[in-house]
């Protein structure tokens, strides 16, 4: 998702200008898809940077809690816990990419190497999978810190001032687009769209449409399909590359008709 909207994002929403930002970006967003879940320490990506994303999933997972519990219609049901609940709504989404806008204008440089520090780790979780669940935090971490620093040259202050927000705020939209597809669903729009007494209520599609989160479907083909997508536009978001590739291609055909044409 981030390389498409590094693709059609305008400048004065900090469009990346190269293909070191773009990259940047959308590894930025990738890692900012995992933040929801860390309103539970008994999700994977709680453990991205060991006892501390821990306590402080433990943190978020209380303040989810206390604020569905305020914010619960009639019809709510009790909740023992907070997952699924305020990370995984349109406001969370919004307001979290406009206080990393925020963090970024008033701090500058100290500012994007925290967002990136905190954004690549998650995405090097999500890439290392389940390896990382004991020791292998360690190496998240100290990759992370590594490539925050080497990587904030590629976010000019004036581009990651917006450019950074967007991109957080885009992953934990589409944390919650692929939550939606699931037979659990989201409550997107709480707590402000109330529906029949309910102000939780989850978006979801269809039981005949809806896929188990971790099943068979998703392990096998749509995890699968969206890595071939991934690599696919990432090589096409390279400069130079979709001319070189249509160029290509269109050098091909014109050589195959005339090769068919010389046979005839």
């Amino acid at each position: 998702m981030g390389l498409i909207v590094a693709d059609v994002l305008p400048p004065e929403w900090g469009a990346p200008a190269s293909t070191a930002e773009t990259f940047a970006f959308a590894a930025v967003c990738s890692g900012a898809a995992l933040l929801p879940d860390l309103d539970t320490a008994q999700s994977t990506v709680a453990r991205s940077f060991g006892p501390v994303s821990q306590a402080f999933a433990r943190g978020v997972d209380a303040v989810s809690l206390g604020y569905y519990s305020v914010t619960k219609g009639k019809r709510d049901r009790k909740r023992r816990g907070g997952h699924r609940t305020m990370t995984h709504t349109a406001l969370f989404a919004i307001l979290l990419g406009l206080g990393v806008s925020a963090l970024v204008a008033r701090f500058g440089r100290e500012a994007i190497i925290g967002v990136l520090f905190v954004t690549l780790g998650l995405a090097l979780r999500g890439l290392f999978g389940t390896w990382s669940k004991r020791r292998g935090w360690v190496v998240v971490t100290l990759s992370a810190l590594v490539l925050s620093i080497l990587s904030w040259r590629w976010f000019p202050e004036e581009v990651a001032s917006t450019g950074l927000g967007v991109a957080v705020a885009l992953g934990c939209a589409t944390h919650c687009l692929g939550d939606a597809v699931t037979k659990e669903g989201i409550p997107f729009l709480a707590p402000f769209v109330p529906w029949r007494g309910s102000r939780w209520w989850e978006i979801k599609l269809p039981s005949m449409l809806s896929i188990r989160a971790g099943g068979p479907f998703e392990m096998g083909f749509l995890g699968p399909a969206l890595t071939v997508a991934a690599v696919a536009l990432a090589i096409w978001s390279v400069d130079g590359a979709p001319e070189h590739i249509l160029g290509t291609l269109e050098a091909s055909g014109l050589s195959f008709w005339e090769g068919d044409l010389a046979n005839r």
